[in-house]
């Protein structure tokens, strides 16, 4: 006979574990173990009101976007309907089963309110290096240099040419990017040449092509890595800009050493920072060895961590 489930009906007594449920080697248990953001509050305690309603745990709002980051989940919405149908993501984020999740919208609230104004993001990643130096898994014998392109998120008819950009954009009604674009030209701090195309959505969003696809708005995100466990030791993102991306290691070398107290003996990276500038800022400003990679004509490929030339 056929089996057929009964109808729904809530128990008095829930015993559910949800900890139960959750594989021993699952993923998000690996870093659970070794997380530990109770640091959060005090950093944070001065961005809060002292008076009026408890607001979200911070905590929880970073342990969900540590699982959007984890699991490639960029949209916040997304992301707050996958917490509240996985059991495992409802565990890390010490959710129970009738434990409500946050609004999407509260994490756009946070990200340009209270945690853009301490650098809530910043602290985070240098508590997690410190530990990681702590534990001996950083050297400081070398690092990597390298960028990836990173397409922005904006539609790329609503361009016009960089001369004109002023005489469309409206700084009463512009959108935060916008206003933010006002504020750095303001300010001076946008050095960079008029480019050919500038976006009306994200004006700080660089025209450039790329060598897999056609010209797009797009943002270069820079990465620093300790080559003995691939340990990111910082990360910056600059408009897409070759310019801009060795002007963001000299940034990030001066900050490791600033904030961690390490600079590397090498610094291993593409043609891209072969500049006699770049070459010249290493050695006399850093004492640092450069190293780039060459093509390997033995097997047709090209590794960062592969065949090396002394400069």
């Amino acid at each position: 006979m056929m089996g057929q489930l009964p109808a729904a009906q809530n128990e008095l007594i829930n015993e559910f574990c949800i900890e139960n449920h959750v594989p021993p080697h699952h993923l998000l248990r690996q870093i659970d173990q070794v997380l530990d953001l109770e640091f959060l509050r005090q950093h944070l305690a001065p961005f809060y009101s002292h008076t009026g309603r408890p607001s979200i745990d911070p905590e929880l709002m970073i342990r969900m976007l540590l699982i959007g980051y984890c699991y490639g989940i960029r949209s916040e919405r997304r992301l707050c309907e996958e917490v509240h149908l996985n059991l495992a993501y409802r565990w890390f984020c010490r959710l129970g089963l009738e434990d409500d999740v946050p609004d999407h919208s509260t994490f756009s609230k946070n990200r340009h309110g209270r945690f853009r104004e301490s650098d809530l993001f910043r602290y985070v990643f240098e508590e997690i290096v410190h530990r990681c130096v702590a534990e001996g898994l950083v050297s400081g014998d070398g690092f990597a240099i390298d960028a990836s392109t990173i397409r922005a998120d904006v539609n790329w008819e609503r361009g016009v040419a960089g001369k004109e950009i002023l005489d469309h954009l409206d700084r009463e009604q512009a959108t935060r990017p916008v206003k933010e674009y006002f504020d750095a030209l303001d300010n001076n701090e946008i050095t960079r040449t008029t480019p050919k195309k500038i976006s009306l959505t994200d004006p700080h969003s660089q025209w450039a092509t790329n060598r897999k696809s056609a010209a797009d708005f797009s943002y270069s995100t820079n990465y620093l890595i300790d080559i003995k466990n691939n340990i990111i030791m910082d990360a910056t993102a600059t408009p897409t800009c070759r310019l801009n991306e060795v002007d963001s290691a000299k940034l990030m070398i001066d900050h490791v050493e600033e904030t961690f107290d390490i600079k590397p003996q090498r610094l291993l990276g593409d043609t891209a920072y072969g500049s006699a500038p770049m070459l010249e800022w290493q050695v006399k400003n850093k004492n640092i060895e450069p190293h780039i990679p060459v093509w390997d004509k033995s097997d047709g490929k090209e590794g960062m961590y592969g065949r090396t030339d002394f400069v």
